[in-house]
C-alpha cells in the first residue's frame, strides 16, 4: 500500500476545515459556554488565563499600547481580546473562518475597529517592516511549513521588532512517557545531526489537538530548542523557555521501581506511596524543565 505525501494546498484545505472549530472549543464546553455573548467570552478568557497563568508574561500586552501587532492563529480570541484591551493596533490572521468571525464579534461588542483577516501566514498579506510585534501561540507548527512562517514574521517586523511564538517541544515529559523509544532516537539524532525534521504520527498529533469528531489536527510538528535556534537564525536575539504540563504527573519516591507498569516493593516489602503533583505545582517544576511548549522571544 502506497501513501501519498500531502501537498501544501492539501494541508491548507485540511487546516481550514479542522480549525474552523476554534481551538479552545473543548475548554469552552467544559466551562459550560454554549453561546458567544460578551459575558460568556469574558468567562472563557478568565478560565483560559487561569489555565495558562504564565501566558501574559510572554505576551506582555502592557508594552504594546499604540503598537502595530499581528496575531496569527486566533482560536477563541483570548489573546486578541487582551491585546485590544491594552490598546494595541491589532491585526488578526487565521486560515479558518470560525476564529476570524469570533474575533470580529469580539471587536463589535466593544465598538472597536480592527483588521481581522482570513488567510495564511505562509503568504502573509502585510507589507515589509509594517508591524512592531508578531504573536503566535501554537499555530506555526500546524501549517506544514514552520520555517516559512518564521521567515514571513521576520519580513513584516520593523527593525527591533519582537516575535513571540510558541512551538511544541519534542522532548517534553509527555513525549518521554508516551513514546520513549522514538523520543530517545529523536534526541540522539538531534545531538548528532541537529537540523532535521522530527516527524509525528497520528497518535502524537491526537494527543495534542483533536476536534469534537475525535479527529487529530492535519499537521503537527515538534521541535527541539536546538532546532528553534536554527529556525530563527535571521533574528538578532533569540531566547527560549519551556512551559506547560499535563493535568498532573506522578512522581515516584525512591526506592520504588516501576517494571512493566507494575510497582515493585522495596527491600522491606512495602510498596511506597505514589506522590501526586497537581498541575499548578508541576507548572513551576516539571513545566520549566520538560514542558510541552517552547516559548520563543526573538528580536529583529
Amino acid at each position: 500500500m502506497t501513501t501519498t505525501t500531502p501537498t501544501q494546498t492539501d494541508i491548507d484545505k485540511a487546516n481550514q476545515a479542522f480549525w474552523n472549530e476554534m481551538c479552545g472549543s473543548t475548554f469552552a464546553q467544559y466551562l459550560g459556554i454554549t453561546e458567544h455573548t460578551q459575558e460568556s467570552l469574558q468567562a472563557f478568557d478568565q478560565g483560559y488565563l487561569g489555565l495558562y497563568p504564565y501566558l501574559l508574561d510572554y505576551i506582555r500586552p502592557q508594552e504594546l499600547s499604540g503598537k502595530r501587532v499581528l496575531e496569527i492563529g486566533l482560536g477563541y480570541g483570548t489573546v486578541s481580546q487582551t491585546l485590544i484591551d491594552h490598546g494595541a493596533l491589532y491585526t488578526g490572521l487565521d486560515i479558518a473562518e470560525g476564529p476570524v468571525n469570533l474575533v470580529r464579534e469580539r471587536l463589535r461588542f466593544q465598538g472597536i475597529e480592527g483588521n481581522v483577516i482570513q488567510g495564511s501566514m505562509l503568504n502573509c498579506p502585510l507589507p515589509d517592516e509594517s508591524v512592531d510585534c508578531v504573536i503566535s501561540i501554537g499555530c506555526f507548527h500546524h501549517t506544514g511549513n514552520t520555517q516559512r512562517c518564521i521567515d514571513e514574521a521576520y519580513r513584516i517586523l520593523k527593525p527591533g521588532g519582537r516575535a513571540t511564538i510558541m512551538l511544541y517541544n519534542r522532548f517534553s515529559l509527555r513525549q518521554w512517557l508516551r513514546w520513549p523509544l522514538s523520543t530517545a532516537k529523536a534526541m540522539a539524532n538531534d545531538l548528532l545531526i541537529g537540523n532535521y525534521k522530527l516527524t509525528s504520527n497520528t497518535d502524537q498529533k491526537w494527543a495534542y489537538d483533536y476536534n469534537s469528531q475525535g479527529e487529530a489536527a492535519p499537521e503537527t510538528e515538534f521541535f527541539s530548542q536546538k532546532q528553534v535556534k536554527a529556525l530563527f537564525r535571521q533574528f538578532s536575539s533569540v531566547q527560549c523557555a519551556l512551559e506547560n504540563i499535563d493535568d498532573y504527573i506522578v512522581q515516584f519516591k525512591p526506592p520504588l521501581i516501576i517494571t512493566n507498569n507494575r510497582l515493585k516493593r522495596n527491600k522491606h516489602g512495602n510498596v511506597l506511596p505514589l506522590h501526586l503533583i497537581q498541575r499548578d505545582k508541576a507548572l513551576l517544576t516539571w513545566g520549566k524543565t520538560m514542558g510541552l511548549d517552547i516559548y520563543i522571544e526573538a528580536y529583529k
